[in-house]
């Protein structure tokens, strides 16, 4: 049975440097001394690496560059920018590098699956691989120096926001994966994003879309002061480089472990072999392999092919709209001005940070700022996600009522019945966070036919999957608006609480 994931209290997305009174001012002082220093002779290093990097590809054809590079260029160039790579991070505070396993060769592994990552000082594990060719976001090549490095390493380029981009990355990793040897290996980061290392997070089939042989290496800091992290939030990059070069040096550990062949069932099935292979490299971290990931800058985890947001949105904003002080009827009565605009302007449901502080009446105008920013990267928010998402939250409406409305705004042809279109629409405004993959839930709703509203609230609130995800986010755990004093980021507690079991049908209905 699939489960939803334990929230803890600190998820794999925050970290934050724990200091004492006596480490911060001795940081002060050798970071005062140390970070300029190293900072600077780090960068001449990358300094001396841009116009080097250059060179490898310079005046070949683009028929030449989609070649592995030969010659001069690789037994000349490659070598300077690798000891300029490890010179870098020598200057940065780490004097060594702990190895244990053996790197496989390239015919045995073309791949190298690097876990977890959890910080840009992860790159250095680049400088006992060789240099191994990455897979990077295109957006990069525009950055000075970066760009140059990406060019040198011939690394496999793919823009996130375009899926011919998307398309064409995998046919060129298809063609470098199976080669037999005329590439390079390869080395990826299957997590996609860093965290704090507590877990693993679930791995993007990328590396295993080819079902070829690899080898997991693990990462480790075995450090008393744990300053290299940086995730989504907490500690930024910054401070981390702060951080880790105010320390006289900084312990890695690079563990090679044996090489992973897979079966012909993960060979067929990439998300299998891609899980199959974070519980392998979890378990020789002794860490959990988790469902958690980053979806569109959010740290999410998965659940019947569903994203659910970490940080609740809702629980988020009733908690920030019971601390400026809207009480429960203030809060409904913008509720209805929300769905009042939904209904008249069906294609106006999104609004500015602005417009949004005049529908809640709020006088501190930052507050729809902050809010618009739990639901959407800019300053605009989709109103049904708002007022469907904290309507059954907040106790105002039961689960039933909220999803009959939702499915009578979403069923745009009045037919009684959704497609597979406006059910991850409605499921999207019913979570506050758009849904990629709806497939799942719409086969188990529609297994007698249509997708009717009345499959879907059985569905919902019977099936073992899903009804754990009602009773998180979407049932209160306190009567009506005091749900707000809960503590914003608990929304994955305890699931076998006897209290709301016994409510459960109550509160549904």
């Amino acid at each position: 049975m699939e489960k939803l994931d334990c929230h803890c209290e600190a998820h794999p997305f925050h970290h934050e440097v724990k200091l004492t009174r006596a480490l911060r001012i001795r940081g002060i002082i050798l970071g005062s001394v140390l970070f300029p220093i190293r900072v600077s002779l780090a960068a001449v290093c990358f300094l001396i690496m841009w116009p080097v990097s250059r060179l490898r590809l310079a005046g070949l054809s683009e028929e030449e560059r989609s070649r592995p590079v030969e010659g001069w260029r690789r037994w000349l160039i490659h070598p300077i920018v690798l000891y300029l790579s490890r010179a870098s991070f020598l200057a940065l505070g780490f004097p060594w590098v702990t190895i244990k396993g053996r790197r496989a060769d390239l015919k045995e592994a073309p791949v190298l699956v690097v876990a977890p990552h959890s910080t840009f000082l992860d790159m250095m594990v680049l400088c006992q691989t060789e240099l191994a060719t990455v897979v990077s976001r295109s957006e990069n090549c525009s950055l000075p120096v970066i760009g140059a490095l990406l060019e040198f390493n011939q690394s496999v380029l793919v823009s996130r926001n375009d899926p011919e981009s998307r398309k064409k990355a995998v046919a060129e990793l298809t063609e470098r994966l199976t080669s037999d040897g005329y590439w390079p290996q390869m080395l990826m980061f299957p997590e996609g994003t860093t965290s704090n290392g507590s877990a693993l997070i679930k791995f993007k089939p990328g590396a295993f879309l080819v079902g070829v042989p690899v080898q997991p290496v693990l990462l480790r800091y075995p450090n008393k002061l744990d300053t290299v992290r940086w995730s989504h939030t907490g500690t930024t990059w910054l401070q981390a480089l702060w951080h880790t070069t105010s320390q006289f040096y900084t312990n890695m550990t690079i563990e090679f472990l044996p090489v992973y062949t897979p079966s012909p069932e993960e060979k067929n099935n990439p998300t299998l072999y891609a899980d199959n292979v974070q519980k392998l490299m979890a378990k020789a971290l002794g860490i959990p392999s988790t469902n958690y990931l980053m979806e569109g800058g959010v740290p999410v985890s998965k659940l019947g092919g569903l994203s659910l947001a970490l940080e609740s949105p809702a629980r988020e904003t009733v908690s920030l709209l019971h601390k400026h002080g809207l009480g429960a009827q203030e809060v409904e009565a913008a509720l209805e001005r929300m769905m009042d605009r939904c209904k008249t302007e069906p294609q106006g449901s999104k609004v500015s940070a602005e417009e949004l502080g005049s529908i809640l009446e709020l006088e501190d105008k930052r507050t729809a700022v902050e809010i618009c920013g739990f639901y959407s990267k800019d300053k605009t928010a989709d109103l049904r996600q708002i007022y469907f998402s904290i309507s059954a939250l907040s106790g105002f409406l039961s689960f039933k009522s909220v999803l009959h409305t939702a499915f009578t705004l979403f069923d745009k042809e009045n037919k009684g019945s959704l497609s597979a279109e406006e059910l991850s629409d409605l499921m999207g405004a019913l979570l506050g966070l758009h849904q990629n993959n709806t497939a799942k839930l719409y086969t188990e709703a529609s297994s007698q036919g249509q997708l009717t509203e009345e499959h879907l609230l059985k569905t919902l609130t019977t099936h073992p999957i899903y009804q754990r995800m009602v009773i998180e986010y979407f049932l209160p755990k306190e009567p009506s608006y005091r749900v707000a004093n809960e503590k914003a980021v608990n929304n994955n507690g305890n699931m076998h609480n006897s209290n709301r079991s016994e409510d459960y049908n109550k509160k549904i209905e």
